[in-house]
């Protein structure tokens, strides 16, 4: 599954994107676009628009009735107990060897340290 193309959130640490990039994928963040600070509604909406998956550590993201995820190319929540650079950027290299095998599209990744829950919308 090479080529896909991720957006990360403004709580997102631009340095997170190099495992995804070292596998050929896209990453684009809210920052280079001029969307830190915008609503949650609205980076969702660009998301949608653009075909991108969103990676974000923002739980309010998780929530499948806001978000239903069979509307995006993929919504991917990070979740880690201790949370630094190190940590985050191998939850985003878990990503990058779990999309080779299986896209995130229409699904919800909620991705901690050695293991990911993936959840589909309710209507399936």
């Amino acid at each position: 599954m090479n080529g896909l193309h991720f957006k990360l959130d403004e709580n997102a640490d631009p340095r997170w994107r190099e495992p995804l990039e070292r596998e050929g994928h896209r990453v684009s963040t809210t920052a280079e676009e001029g969307l830190n600070g915008s609503a949650d509604e609205v980076v969702a909406q660009i998301c949608q628009d653009l075909d991108l998956c969103l990676i974000s550590v923002d739980m309010g993201f998780a929530q499948i009735l806001s978000y239903p995820p069979e509307r995006y190319a993929g919504l991917i929540v990070l979740r880690h107990p201790r949370p630094t650079l190190k940590g985050m950027q191998d939850l985003v290299r878990q990503i990058a060897s779990a999309v080779k095998i299986e896209s995130p599209r229409g699904q919800l990744w909620i991705v901690e340290p050695g293991r990911i829950r993936i959840h589909w919308s309710l209507s399936r």
